[in-house]
């Protein structure tokens, strides 16, 4: 049996029904095959292409498609925004850990160490911030993910620790991450067109670049990371993500859309390596790194799971929907253009 729009099985619509669902469904699904069948995705060919290895290009293509959409009179709030992210989700969390080693040592709490505290806390995934930005979001909001090419890495969790001298991110690396998003707003301001045509995209993309991501989370690391790792996921989607949200309410000034902060409140993939390259950088924190490294692969995947939950939650309980506020401003913009561009001399002769 078919629904009213002809779905034999509707399982976007289901999808739609868990907050972040599009992205979180089949980051979950990647994440089980991975683990328990990753021979199926390496097969080769199309199969391998897209399921295992498309992450890193469709997020580019995303990042390009975000662009697009940043025009000239957008190009401050993105800026300003993105500066929030980085103070509620890296600067302060960080200074807060380094003030908690005064205390505990290098020990931390509750079995998790400094080490595990700054590799998950200081940075954040950037293709769930796409994602959720991109479903409950504005533009300034997904332009943000520059945010993410800052501290995607060990580079803060290095400067808090006192070896940002080994921590320093290659010049070339930051631009190449960035090179994406500046075409993107070229194209877009040079033809409208273009900005119209890759509209789309994030709602094309996120799903399939959420798969070849989960493919990358073993389950078993998860397992070993115990009640601590998701104690650790559980602090870093509450108070990062609580941090980014109180930016957005009385910094940004963006009432009931500052949940959206909350989207910032998770853990990258790439933090899973901190730990080794941290006790790299310093040999005294050697014996923290195996169960930092667990813990952290943990707080990647419970961040990954709870903050959809909570950002979907703090938005309807204030009553916010941003995506659909930023589709009726497009629509009068374009209804606007589309006046101007009529408005040709037969009707100023007409006026006249």
């Amino acid at each position: 049996m078919s629904d009213s729009q002809g779905s034999l099985v509707p399982l976007l619509k289901w999808m739609n029904k868990v907050p972040g669902g599009a992205m979180l469904i089949p980051l979950v699904l990647g994440s089980i095959l991975g683990t328990f069948a990753p021979a199926a995705l390496d097969i080769g060919s199309f199969t391998t292409a897209l399921f295992k290895d498309s992450a890193m290009p469709l997020i580019a293509l995303l990042i390009f498609a975000t662009g697009t959409q940043v025009t000239l009179r957008t190009s401050g709030p993105v800026l300003a925004t993105t500066g929030v992210v980085l103070l509620g989700k890296s600067i302060i969390p960080g200074l807060l850990i380094i003030a908690l080693a005064m205390v505990t040592g290098p020990e931390g709490v509750l079995g998790i160490s400094i080490m595990a505290m700054l590799a998950a806390a200081t940075n954040a995934n950037g293709g769930l911030w796409l994602a959720l930005t991109g479903q409950y979001g504005r533009t300034k909001d997904r332009g943000a993910y520059i945010a993410g090419a800052i501290n995607d890495g060990p580079f803060f969790a290095l400067l808090f620790i006192g070896a940002s001298g080994l921590g320093q991110i290659p010049f070339l690396t930051l631009v190449a991450a960035i090179i994406p998003f500046l075409l993107g707003v070229l194209v877009g301001n040079l033809d409208s067109q273009w900005r119209e045509l890759l509209t789309p995209v994030p709602a094309i993309v996120i799903p399939f670049f959420a798969f070849a991501l989960g493919t990358g989370i073993n389950l078993a690391d998860v397992a070993r990371g115990g009640l601590s790792g998701v104690l650790l996921g559980v602090a870093i989607t509450l108070v990062t993500g609580g941090l980014v949200y109180l930016g957005y309410r009385f910094l940004l000034r963006r009432g009931k859309e500052s949940g959206i902060g909350f989207a910032a409140g998770t853990a990258s993939g790439n933090a899973v390596a901190t730990p080794a390259i941290i006790a790299a950088a310093d040999p005294s924190f050697l014996s923290y790194a195996g169960t930092a490294t667990t813990q952290v692969a943990a707080s990647v995947l419970v961040t990954a799971l709870l903050a959809p939950l909570v950002t979907t939650w703090v938005l309807r309980r204030a009553g916010a929907a941003p995506a659909e506020a930023e589709r009726a401003e497009i629509a009068e913009q374009h209804k606007a253009d589309s006046g101007s561009a009529t408005d040709g001399p037969d009707q100023e002769e007409t006026r006249s």
